[in-house]
């Protein structure tokens, strides 16, 4: 690791450090309650933060939806930059899930703790995941919030969109709330992949057209989850080989069918 990433990374934990306590300063006299101004101003400050230390830009294409209106988010997941950037968009009345782990970073620990982040375990333990899930299904319907998974489940530098979960689906299935893609353009030579000395460039981030889950039920969550990743492969090969979007952006989902609870 050369010094310069040596500093850069340095850098980057004294400001998250100061960042997590200035927070934590202003969340106590509003009794932890004022959430939204915490994840949509401050911590959207903390995550821009650290892509102005990092020499990252971030150029985004499209926008999130309107705060009223419930959405779960979705993105590929190849580098540590997409934390903070993801963070850095101040997405409206979102949540997020993230990986227990990261908990064990002070600093990201007390800003997830809160935003309320939903902190997750590995696959491992699916009687754990489940009851995530379902307190997460519980908190957002009566709420309303938006959310933001990744269905890969953890970062993928193969340089292909990797396997998804049935996560993000179960839980769209249940709040019959619309999907919306977000695909990261990294390019390889700027990405750190698992690691922290990502290069200084700019990277492109795309909302993709809205996806209608009204009629999504749990019979059809492989098939919607492997359409939505058809998706994600379809982006994903014409950006590496056109630079650019593909002209179809929509997905085969599964017919019309009567709804019906998930988690009951």
């Amino acid at each position: 690791m050369s010094f310069a990433t040596r500093l850069r990374l340095a850098a980057t934990f004294v400001f998250m450090t100061i960042g997590s306590i200035v927070m934590l300063v202003v969340a106590i006299p509003t009794c932890f309650l004022a959430r939204r101004f915490y994840s949509e101003v401050m911590a959207r400050g903390l995550g821009a933060g650290v892509l102005w230390i990092w020499g990252v830009r971030l150029r985004v294409h499209g926008a999130p939806q309107p705060e009223h209106v419930q959405t779960i988010y979705v993105s590929n997941h190849s580098s540590t930059i997409d934390l903070f950037a993801l963070i850095a968009l101040g997405l409206p009345r979102t949540r997020f899930f993230l990986s227990g782990f990261l908990k064990k970073i002070v600093p990201l620990g007390i800003v997830g703790s809160l935003i309320r982040i939903f902190w997750t375990v590995p696959q491992e333990y699916p009687e754990e995941r489940r009851r995530i899930f379902k307190r997460a299904d519980r908190i957002l319907r009566e709420t309303g919030d938006s959310v933001y998974l990744s269905p890969e489940g953890m970062r993928v530098t193969t340089g292909e969109i990797g396997h998804f979960n049935k996560g993000s689906f179960h839980l769209a299935t249940s709040l019959h709330a619309p999907i919306v893609p977000i695909y990261f353009a990294i390019p390889a030579a700027m990405n750190p992949g698992m690691g922290y000395d990502a290069k200084p460039g700019t990277i492109d981030l795309y909302f993709l057209p809205p996806i209608d889950t009204s009629h999504w039920t749990l019979e059809d969550v492989e098939r919607n989850r492997d359409a939505v990743r058809d998706l994600f492969v379809r982006a994903h090969d014409a950006m590496r080989s056109m630079g650019r979007l593909p002209a179809s952006l929509s997905i085969d989902s599964a017919k019309p069918a009567e709804r019906e609870e998930v988690f009951a």
